[in-house]
């Protein structure tokens, strides 16, 4: 086959290029150092290791609740006290107090209003009544006992001052007052009174010489004597004098009478003269002698019995004094003083069948009170009788 003449021509031209390619690739030699500004490619791990850092997100605020948010600052509201045995806070200064039967809760007497409450843990008090006093002094509504069928009829009895005298009347919610026994002397001071029903069901009523210590020894008077009457009002069948409400004579400012619901023995605190004294009751209201004396006169107020214990609130001496009775009536050793100072003076008492009483202050009488007086405390018995242990 025959070949065009230009298709030569190409061969001829490109044949002295390609042998100059050939030569200049095999003579060719380079260098390995850098020349001039040239710098190699940088090598992973060569030098320091600079490690990337990513930007942090912003930290989202605590849930509230969780354990790293913080405790809010909550401002305690008005009349709440933090210790749990206290029941009832921010009252006017309170008297007698008997222990509601069969449930956690007891009524409490405010002595310059009249009002008598129902108070119980962590509940608000409850305005059972309201009754007309004279709180001048140191009258007012003085003492609470509940009927020894309380259960079935609702009846309170109250030792009360009014304008014209002391007397005891009898209510129930709901009610007006009924007059049980009246024309105790009232006084410009001593008007102090308490009630108890003895294990007979006869209401003792221990009333104050009303300023005047000749009539506590006036046999035709009612002021500074123990009484012992039927619930309705006449004398009590075994009384010395059968037509007579009198038992026993000379009291000063008796500050409780109260019966132990387990042996039926009934005691009597009164501030004398001289000293402060615990005296027994016999089972016809007899009072006996004497079984212990305060020299220092701390100021004896209400008392509570149970299982041979005796509970005595004082004022002055701000505490709970506990005796311990013997099996002949006497007083075994000095008084436990259980939450000295702890509440200030105690007046009213009472005590539950699980032996911790029930006790309410009078700090506002004399100006000394807390932020959440006037209160009701609740007060363990010492360790080993009756309760948990001892406060």
């Amino acid at each position: 086959m025959t070949r065009g003449r230009g298709g030569d021509w190409w061969v001829r031209r490109l044949a002295p290029l390609a042998a100059v390619a050939v030569l200049a690739t095999g003579c060719a030699q380079f260098d390995d150092q850098p020349a001039g500004d040239f710098r190699p490619n940088p090598t992973l791990g060569a030098g320091p290791e600079v490690t990337p850092q990513l930007p942090t997100p912003p930290t989202a605020p605590p849930e509230p609740g969780s354990p790293s948010s913080p405790a809010p600052s909550a401002t305690p509201a008005p009349c709440t006290d933090p210790d749990p045995a206290v029941v009832a806070t921010c009252l006017d200064p309170t008297a007698g107090l008997a222990k509601l039967p069969g449930e956690d809760g007891a009524l409490v007497a405010e002595r310059r209003t009249g009002r008598l409450l129902r108070v119980a843990p962590e509940k608000a008090p409850v305005e059972l009544a309201r009754v007309p006093v004279d709180g001048a002094a140191d009258g007012g509504l003085l003492d609470v006992a509940l009927s020894p069928s309380y259960a079935q009829d609702r009846l309170i009895y109250l030792y009360t001052t009014t304008a014209t005298d002391n007397r005891v009347v009898r209510i129930a919610v709901g009610d007006s007052p009924k007059p049980v026994l009246v024309g105790i002397p009232k006084g410009p001071l001593h008007n102090a009174g308490s009630l108890a029903f003895d294990a007979k069901g006869n209401l003792l009523v221990a009333t104050g010489d009303a300023g005047q210590p000749a009539a506590a020894a006036d046999p035709a008077s009612l002021a500074g004597k123990l009484l012992r009457v039927t619930p309705a009002g006449a004398p009590a069948p075994g009384n010395a004098t059968p037509t007579s409400p009198v038992v026993a004579s000379g009291l000063n400012e008796p500050g409780g009478v109260c019966t132990d619901g387990v042996t039926g023995s009934s005691w009597l605190t009164d501030r004398g003269a001289t000293v402060d004294r615990l005296r027994p009751v016999s089972a016809t209201g007899a009072v006996g002698e004497q079984v212990w004396t305060w020299p220092d006169r701390p100021g004896v107020a209400g008392c509570a019995a149970v299982q041979g214990r005796v509970s005595v609130a004082v004022t002055t001496g701000a505490g709970l004094h506990v005796l311990s009775i013997g099996g002949n009536g006497s007083v075994t050793a000095p008084p436990e003083v259980l939450v000295p100072g702890r509440y200030g003076q105690l007046y009213g008492a009472d005590v539950g069948a699980d032996g911790v009483v029930w006790a309410g202050t009078v700090n506002k009488t004399t100006g000394a009170a807390g932020p959440t007086d006037d209160r009701v405390v609740r007060i363990q018995p010492p360790a080993g009788q009756g309760g948990a242990s001892s406060v």
